[in-house]
């Protein structure tokens, strides 16, 4: 079944429905297009497959990290640490350069330090999906640190508590 119009009451409805999923919170950046470090927060990344190691994520259409992603080249994925809230606030707004003041380093794409992980990736494809974009990425490099992440529920942050 093809749907050409989105009905307003679902898009709520779903609206609604999916702030109800915690979700980790991460940071995915690129130097790709440009070569100036570029990187916007996303709640919508995922593990793909372990073989091979592949990681997805979905982009909006209108994204601008899509359109740097979309030539090509390599994406890191940072997972935001639970102190890493005012992070995921730079990176989701328009900020003239989102990295000042963020130490940051060159690991094949910005990786942001002291992030709770990290993946690096490959663009593998991209698959239209809707509104959006789903970029397939294979993985490159991969590690975790300890502590808390960052989660996201009815938006607002928080972090995760074993029981």
């Amino acid at each position: 079944m093809t749907v050409t119009r989105a009905d307003p009451g679902v898009q709520a409805g779903l609206r609604r429905a999916m702030a109800n999923l915690t979700t980790g919170l991460c940071v995915v950046t690129t130097s790709a297009g440009g070569g100036r470090p570029h990187g916007t927060t996303m709640s919508g990344v995922m593990s793909l497959s372990m073989d091979p190691p592949m990681v997805l994520l979905s982009l909006a259409r209108t994204s601008s990290l899509l359109a740097r992603l979309s030539r090509g080249g390599t994406f890191g994925v940072n997972v935001l640490s639970a102190h890493q809230d005012q992070i995921a606030l730079r990176f989701s707004k328009d900020v003239h350069d989102r990295f000042a003041d963020i130490p940051w380093e060159d690991a094949g794409a910005p990786r942001l330090l002291d992030a709770h992980a990290w993946v690096l990736a490959d663009v593998e494809s991209l698959v239209p999906a809707g509104d959006h974009m789903l970029v397939l990425g294979t993985v490159l490099a991969a590690e975790a640190t300890g502590g808390r992440p960052l989660s996201y529920w009815q938006r607002t942050f928080g972090t995760h508590q074993a029981f």
